[in-house]
């Protein structure tokens, strides 16, 4: 096996996958839409068990995609 090859020994590079983030960043934020209504309507049995901040990091965890979903929209046009 060798490290290093010769440009003239090399194949082309493959052509970049074309992806839909935007199917990922739905699907994630829908997972972390649901998550916050549960935390939501639990909020007084997780603050009993001390993990009151799972709402938290459902909120931030939803408003980080719904920011990357408008990341991929502006990258889009």
């Amino acid at each position: 096996m060798r490290l290093w090859l010769k440009d003239s020994e090399r194949r082309p590079d493959p052509l970049p996958a074309r992806t839909d983030a935007r199917k990922a960043f739905l699907a994630g934020s829908a997972g972390w839409l649901v998550a916050l209504v549960l935390a939501v309507a639990f909020r007084g049995e997780l603050a009993a068990a001390g993990v009151g901040w799972w709402l938290w990091a459902a909120i931030i965890g939803l408003g980080l995609g719904l920011v990357g979903l408008a990341w991929v929209r502006h990258r889009r046009r």
